[in-house]
This record gives C-alpha cells, sequence and structure tokens, in this order.
C-alpha cells in the first residue's frame, strides 16, 4: 500500500491490501477501496463509494457519492462519475452461477463525465470528453465528445472539453462558447482542431 502521508482516507473508509493510491487522493467516508487498485494523483473518492479489485483510475478523477466501479473498469485523467452512477461487468449476471470469470471490460476516456445515477453496461467504452447525462442507460460504445441521453442511451449532439453543447456550422465547424476551442466534425467523427 502507498505511504498514508501522501493522499487523505477519512478514519472510516477501508483500503485494502496491494492497493496504489497516488498523493493528493482524498478518500471519504465508508468508502472501500478493494485490493490491488490503482487511484493516480489528486483524485477525490466520495462518501460510501465501492472500488472493487484491481480497478486503475488515472489522476484528478472525480468521484462522487454512492458510487459503484466494479472489476474490468478502467478510468482515464479527469473523468466525472456522478452521484450513485454505476458500472456493471457481467452482462447476464445470476446470483447462483459464478461468472467471475467473464466479467467485460469498461474504459472511461480523458476528460469523460458521467452523470447522477447514469448506468453503464458492461464492455461498452465511453470516449475521451463524451458526456453522458443524468440517468443514462448506456448500451453501446460512446464516441469521443458525444453527448447521450435517455434509457437506451441515445446520442442527441456532441459536448466541448469544457462541458459545452457544440453547434456545427455546415462546413462542419464549431467552437466552444467558453474556451474558444475550436472543433471539426467529419464522417461523424469530432476533433479538436486548436
Amino acid at each position: 500500500m502507498s505511504d498514508t502521508k501522501l493522499y487523505f482516507a477519512h478514519a472510516t473508509a477501508l483500503i485494502d491490501e496491494g492497493c496504489e493510491i497516488g498523493e493528493g487522493t482524498k478518500i471519504w467516508h465508508f468508502s472501500h477501496v478493494m485490493p490491488n487498485c490503482k487511484l493516480g494523483k489528486n483524485c477525490n473518492v466520495g462518501q460510501n463509494v465501492v472500488i472493487s479489485p484491481e480497478v486503475i483510475l488515472g489522476s484528478n478523477v472525480k468521484i462522487q457519492n454512492n458510487v459503484s466501479i466494479y472489476t474490468g473498469v478502467t478510468c482515464d485523467d479527469d473523468v466525472f462519475l456522478g452521484p450513485s452512477m454505476v458500472f456493471t461487468n457481467v452482462t447476464n449476471p445470476r446470483s447462483a452461477v459464478n461468472r467471475k470469470n467473464e466479467y467485460a471490460k469498461t474504459h472511461v476516456g480523458k476528460g469523460a463525465t458521467i452523470g447522477a445515477n447514469a448506468t453503464i453496461v458492461c464492455g461498452h467504452d465511453i470516449g475521451k470528453f463524451a458526456f453522458i447525462g443524468a440517468g443514462a442507460v448506456v448500451t453501446k460504445h460512446v464516441p469521443d465528445y458525444a453527448l447521450l441521453v435517455g434509457n437506451p442511451a441515445k446520442q442527441i449532439g456532441w459536448m466541448s472539453e469544457y462541458g459545452h453543447r457544440l453547434e456545427f456550422d455546415k462546413t462542419g465547424n464549431a467552437v466552444c462558447e467558453e474556451s474558444g476551442q475550436k472543433y471539426k466534425l467529419e464522417h461523424s467523427v469530432v476533433i479538436r482542431v486548436n
């Protein structure tokens, strides 16, 4: 386990053996980091969070209260996980059938946001800077910068890296209203151009 002087863990938090926790990370009340997890620097793990064995989180990942992150999930840097959102790791769970060897993997790209009470069905990756609306149920892969809402989640647009909806003109160009960053949409793919 990492040197406890480099990160903060509330007295009620549980951190199991074999975990690596980055400097500046905070783990709050009643949260449980299970064996062999890796958490990057400056993460914030809210109250009553469960991080299952071998989960890997990048730096500056913000996890709000009551979130469950199951084995098979990886998150890149700067990911935001909203209150009570959940990942799954088995597509057809049954209490009486052990499927631990069938865990499906889910990857969340850099800067993505997953809203409150959203569910990410396992085996579906979330692209970088994607934005999943509150209560959405994701049942397919999510492209970079995509905005998805609903159950099942459907893409309704594109988001900037600052979290603003992008409005593309006829030539496929858009500008983030807050940052001034420019984006290009070609063949259903968005890229940042500056």
